[in-house]
Order: structure tokens, then sequence, then C-alpha cells
């Protein structure tokens, strides 16, 4: 089975001693890369709803994106991102077989870059999925990345021989990818926090434990949906009354409760 995540707005870039490989879309990243460098500090801080300071970075990091960058001055898609998914998914902790087999079944969908694969070499950047970017395309990165974005998990689950797809991403993420053109079962887990009453989806907790299936189903080699069901990292547990095929329901229990 194949799975995706979404990409980190917080970067960690710490030096790696990591082979690293080339993307699927580098001339639409610099397509992108070149129109935003036409922004200016006002507008990327409204596009992106940044401060300040962070319009700043942003506009030096697209002014500073080389075409064909050193090598140091790149990063591994999965050990560069540093938010709430990538500590679930703690992929420096992966032995080499593990971040082997993750480089074929992870995927990382990005507004910038695409698809990445865990190992695939990218710049410091932040566009998030959701900025309405305007290119010749149309008016948002939906627009832009098309069926783009599905044809490449076809692609990849046609080479692995599964017709299954695990959504870790988040919905912003994820409606990125044309549904209409994508040929694969698409399994979306769902976390529950019980601290007492119904239990409900607590964002910080939820992007965690995806960036944990994503490494339970790395680490433990799962084959098929009904694999996930034994997902216990963290404290969750399986929810068959709450679940259906397509949505497995994962629940944790608080010690406050």
């Amino acid at each position: 089975m194949l799975v995706v995540i979404s990409p980190a707005k917080k970067l960690d870039w710490t030096p790696r001693d990591t082979q690293m490989t080339a993307m699927d879309f580098p001339d639409e990243a610099m397509r992108l890369v070149k129109t935003a460098r036409k922004l200016g500090v006002p507008e990327l801080k409204k596009l992106m709803h940044l401060s300040d300071k962070l319009a700043e970075l942003n506009r030096d990091r697209f002014r500073d994106y080389a075409e064909a960058p050193e090598v140091e001055a790149t990063r591994p898609a999965a050990l560069a991102f540093a938010g709430d998914t990538y500590q679930g998914l703690d992929a420096a902790s992966l032995d080499p077989e593990e971040m082997d087999y993750a480089q074929d079944h992870l995927r990382i969908l990005s507004g910038l870059y695409g698809v990445l694969r865990p190992l695939d070499a990218i710049q410091p950047y932040r566009l998030e999925m959701g900025s309405r970017l305007k290119t010749e395309r149309g008016k948002s990165l939906y627009d832009f990345w098309g069926d783009r974005l599905s044809n490449a998990l076809n692609a990849q689950g046609e080479a692995l021989g599964t017709d299954v797809l695990v959504n870790c991403a988040s919905q912003e993420y994820f409606g990125a990818v044309d549904r209409k053109a994508l040929n694969l079962r698409v399994i979306t887990p769902q976390f529950l926090e019980d601290k007492g009453g119904e239990p409900k989806v607590i964002s910080f907790y939820a992007k965690r434990a995806r960036g944990a299936m994503a490494r339970f189903m790395i680490t433990r080699r799962i084959t098929d949906p009904e694999g996930l069901r034994d997902f216990d990292l963290g404290g969750y547990a399986y929810d068959a009354a709450r679940s259906t095929e397509d949505q497995p329901v994962f629940v944790r229990t608080h010690p406050e409760t």
C-alpha cells in the first residue's frame, strides 16, 4: 500500500549524511518559484497569512532558490520537515532498510514540489497547498497541479502492484489530489481523543498520529487494509463500532479521564 502525508511549515535544516534523490516535478517547482518571486513582502504576507518577518524570510527563500542547487543547500524531505506529523513519523530513527521501504511506499504532498519521496532533495521553502497563488494554470495551487498528483500516485501504485492508498494527509493537501483521476482505493484513518464524553478529533494529536500511522506501515510492512487495525502506537486502539471499511477509527483514552 501507499501512504501519503502532508509537509510541515517548520523545517529542521540539520546537516544529514544521507544520499538524496531527485524529485519528480523540478520544472513545475521552478515555475512556481519564478511566479512567487514576482511577489513583494506585502503580497506574500497576504497570500500565506504571514508576519512581516516570515514574509521577508520567504521572499528571500524564493529569491535564493537555485535551479541546480549545491548538495549542501538541500536536505532530504522526510528529515527536513519538522512539524507534528514528522514527530510521529520520526524518520531519522528509521534504519536503512526501513528508509528504503519508505522511499517506495511513502509520499509527501507539497504545494511547491507536488509529490515527494522521503529522500528527495528539497530547498527551504514555504508554500502551503491552500495558497491562492495565481499561475497560467489557474487561480490556485489546486488548479496548477491538476491531475499531476493523482497520476504520480497511480504510477507508483502500479509499480508496487497495489490499488490502495492510505491518506494520512490533511484535508488541505489531499484536496489537491484529483479523486476522479485517482485509480486507487482511498482509506483515511481517523484518530480520536477520549477525555470523557464523546471522543473527538484534536488537531495537534491527530497530526502526530497520522505520522505515527505512516511509521507503523513502514516498520511493520503493512500490505493490506486489515493490517491497519493493529495500529497501537501512542496508546491508540482500533474502534470497530465507529469504523467503516474506508475510514478506520482509532481512539485513545487519556489518563485524566
